[in-house]
């Protein structure tokens, strides 16, 4: 919490208003962040009675005063130039849903381990389609990276409490929908990898892991007109990928042999399309170095 604190800090200037919600059971959160009052427009909210992350992500949207919103989870931080970059991306597009950039990974140590990239143009506005056909593949965004409009935000709905691991990708893929998305490709926010994510401690139950992935899968395949069976083929294969590399985390290798042979089944093209889109490479190998350093 302190990090992400001052690294916002760093960067707050004149019309950032930033929400602390804490649902922790002693007052550490919120005093560290009265700390930081003389330097942040600082609102601070108490709330035991949302424990969960997405539910305390909800309130702070429904009450946040400003017409667009971005969120930083306890453990990641932004980077020098992400207020100058987010106030100039509003400002040459205002009415746009989503904003959506690359982020840093870093380990718990803050040292960096290599860039999460989203599989798509370089800046500018994209199509929904396109980016819903890329985003049903994986969830490629990191949470702390996007800025979306507040309206937009309630107009779908926010996220889905029932989802503890994949309400971030409903909702990227709910605003994508619903009007046309800008892609910067600057990297202005960090985000944190290290053993207590929610990857690493939600998938100890595998199956449910894999079901929350399905469950996104199915609710927005149908949006595709074109090319939708392909599409869900290459979903499957990554949803058996990201279960079977949960599972290997926690120390069981059974189920690797069948994500290989289902990413293998796709044949060339659904194996290029795979590789593109789910950002595999750039999602395992700064895991593999944190783990090598220690770090992880």
């Amino acid at each position: 919490m302190d990090a992400s604190l001052r690294s916002v800090a760093a960067e707050a200037a004149d019309g950032v208003e930033v929400l602390v919600l804490d649902s922790s059971s002693t007052p550490a959160t919120l005093e560290i962040a009265r700390r930081y009052s003389d330097r942040l427009h600082l609102r601070l909210f108490e709330r035991r009675d949302l424990p969960m992350w997405h539910a305390k992500t909800n309130f702070g949207v429904e009450i946040a005063e400003a017409s667009h919103i971005c969120w930083l989870h306890q453990d990641d931080i932004w980077l020098p130039g992400r207020a100058a970059a987010v106030r100039a991306w509003i400002e040459a597009a205002p009415d746009a849903p989503l904003h959506l950039a690359p982020s840093a990974i870093i380990d718990r140590l803050g040292r960096a381990l290599g860039v999460w990239r989203c599989p798509l143009p370089s800046n500018g506005k994209l199509r929904s389609a396109m980016v819903i056909e890329r985003l049903l593949v994986q969830n490629f965004v990191a949470a702390p990276a996007p800025v979306f409009r507040k309206d937009a935000w309630l107009a779908c709905g926010g996220l889905d409490e029932d989802l503890w691991y994949t309400a971030d990708w409903d909702i990227w893929l709910k605003l994508v929908a619903s009007g046309p998305v800008y892609y910067h490709d600057s990297i202005t926010t960090g985000f944190r990898i290290h053993g207590g994510s929610l990857t690493v401690t939600g998938s100890r139950d595998v199956a449910d892991f894999a079901n929350q992935m399905r469950i996104v899968r199915d609710r927005h395949i149908p949006q595709l007109s074109d090319h939708s069976k392909s599409i869900e083929r290459v979903a499957r294969a990554s949803i058996t990928v990201n279960t079977a590399l949960a599972a290997a985390s926690a120390g069981d290798l059974s189920l690797l042999s069948r994500a290989v042979s289902e990413v293998l089944r796709l044949g060339p093209v659904g194996i290029r399309r795979y590789l593109h889109d789910s950002r595999i490479v750039d999602r395992v190998v700064p895991r593999v170095r944190a783990k090598l350093r220690g770090a992880f």
